[in-house]
């Protein structure tokens, strides 16, 4: 078992910057895939970006991969994600996720979920 608490969000500027975490405890944090998710209201959740136990694969979407960074601290049990020149479109609840799975992206391969964190970036 494995429990998660995001922490970071908040409201931005567009352009701006956020610097998303996600604590976990319970055990074997380094045996868990973990990934970032979102949710904007009336929209289904969607991938956001995925890191391997190890942390030497990540994995992206489209719209994030030249603005997100994903990265964990397997010694500090989170798993982080940077997200720079942010736009209104990325506002969402964000959510982190875990698996024993290989780094996947699909959101029912993920076996454990945090209660999310709201980012909100206006124009």
């Amino acid at each position: 078992q494995v429990q998660l608490v995001e922490s970071g969000g908040g409201l931005v500027q567009a352009g701006g910057s956020l610097r998303l975490s996600c604590a976990a405890s319970g055990r074997s944090f380094s045996s868990y895939a973990m990934g970032w998710f979102r949710q904007a209201p009336g929209k289904e959740r969607e991938f956001v970006a995925a890191i391997s136990w190890s942390g030497s694969r990540t994995y992206y979407t489209d719209s994030g991969k030249d603005r997100f960074t994903i990265s964990r601290d397997n010694a500090k049990n989170t798993v982080y994600l940077q997200m720079n020149s942010l736009k209104p479109e990325d506002t969402a609840v964000y959510y982190c996720a875990g698996t024993l799975k290989h780094t996947p992206r699909a959101a029912d391969e993920y076996d454990y979920w945090g209660q999310g964190t709201q980012v909100t970036v206006s124009s």
